[in-house]
């Protein structure tokens, strides 16, 4: 309400008598009357205080009425302020013309007019007022525009999100579906085939060497689908904090030449060469499980995207860390795509994001942060790509096993 906005007002007299004499005449509860007993006061006071209105006497010592408005009128912060003379000096002065020339927007003349002051003060402060509240009304509603600005902003960004959400969703579908039927075709027509010779009684198609080939071609596509399966698991258990990691101490050299001599077959395949640097055991407390996870993920991008080229793997302690380095002499990474290949749902070829699920660096990513380690890629076009593992030879806090 327009009562709660308090009014200031200043009157500025030399002599104290009229100053409390004016003083009892306008105040009120909702108004504060500042009294000032020259112009240097009032300039004083004026610079202070926001006013509702100023009543000046004309004369006065030094500095007089007409000339303190006069310099209101030349400042910013008090050029809009209603003033209204006051004097004691006859009408044929003129001074009422001299007063509406300095700025003034009324001249009263002594001896007052109770009626015609009181009047006068109640019709600025209302003005004051109005103006006041309809300035607080303007903010206010800037704020609510600034408000709802910012709001729609976020509404287009959660609906950008979820768009994108939704599109990822999509993809992700897509791309599981793909991955899916690809060792599930594998083994239905190998089914379809054994069906065939079983119809036809063909005996020889189940001779002991080929009956070994069935079964490891049955293997290898059984294991991407379980692979599949456990890639997925492992996503929703990092996104719901269940990501199991139970530490035991072993020996990381041991653990990736092990590992290095399962690949075989897919370095033979890939038509690659792999050598291990490894001058001394690195031993520490993580989980073995999850750490190879790692390095096999680190060892299946380089074979697939190393262009048959030789890899090289070496595993050594820096400065209380164990690091496991993965090189390759392949396509490279943009440096660009490399900010994007730890993320979800990405798998990225040299300059181009390429079809697939694109887990395993995300994956391999939360599992070395949940040993308090960290994993770093560096590359160049045409160049290769240097993937670096770094895990505290020291049992970490954050290293602990989690229920799944």
């Amino acid at each position: 309400m327009l009562s709660n906005i308090q009014a200031k007002l200043l009157i500025v007299d030399d002599l104290p008598e009229n100053l409390l004499a004016l003083e009892a005449l306008i105040r009120r509860e909702d108004r504060i009357v500042y009294k000032a007993l020259s112009a240097d006061e009032a300039l004083s006071l004026l610079l202070q205080h926001e006013f509702a209105m100023a009543i000046l006497d004309v004369q006065m010592p030094g500095m007089n009425g007409f000339e303190l408005a006069e310099l209101m009128r030349g400042t910013e912060k008090t050029k809009n302020i209603p003033i209204v003379f006051v004097s004691a000096a006859g009408r044929e002065l003129n001074y009422a013309f001299k007063g509406y020339e300095s700025g003034a927007v009324d001249f009263l003349y002594k001896p007052l007019d109770i009626h015609a002051v009181k009047s006068k003060v109640n019709v600025f402060v209302d003005l004051y007022r109005q103006s006041k509240a309809m300035k607080q009304q303007v903010e206010a509603l800037k704020q609510s525009r600034r408000e709802q600005e910012a709001l729609l902003k976020q509404l287009q960004n959660t609906q950008n999100d979820l768009e994108q959400a939704v599109r990822m969703r999509d993809d992700f579908m897509s791309i599981v579906a793909h991955e899916v039927r690809t060792p599930l075709n594998g083994l239905i027509l190998e089914t379809q085939l054994r069906k065939m010779h079983l119809a036809r009684d063909n005996a020889s198609a189940f001779t002991l060497d080929k009956m070994h080939a069935m079964v490891e071609r049955d293997e290898r596509q059984i294991k991407s689908l379980i692979r599949l399966i456990e890639d997925m698991l492992d996503v929703s258990r990092i996104r719901t904090g269940k990501l199991s990691i139970r530490p035991s101490r072993f020996d990381l050299v041991r653990l990736v030449s092990n590992l290095l001599q399962n690949f075989a077959p897919q370095v033979e395949a890939a038509e690659s060469s792999v050598t291990l640097t490894a001058e001394q055991p690195v031993v520490g407390s993580w989980d073995e499980f999850r750490i190879e996870q790692v390095i096999s993920n680190l060892l299946t991008n380089a074979l697939r995207y190393g262009a048959k080229s030789l890899i090289d793997v070496r595993v050594y302690n820096h400065d209380g860390q164990a690091r496991v380095e993965v090189q390759d002499r392949g396509i490279g990474i943009s440096e660009e795509n490399q900010q994007r290949i730890f993320q979800q749902f990405e798998r990225v070829c040299a300059k181009t994001v390429m079809a697939g699920l694109g887990l395993g660096l995300f994956i391999s990513e939360q599992i070395v942060a949940a040993h308090g380690g960290s994993i770093t890629v560096e590359s160049r076009i045409g160049e290769g790509a240097l993937f670096r593992v770094c895990l505290p030879l020291q049992e970490n806090s954050q290293t602990h096993a989690t229920s799944e």
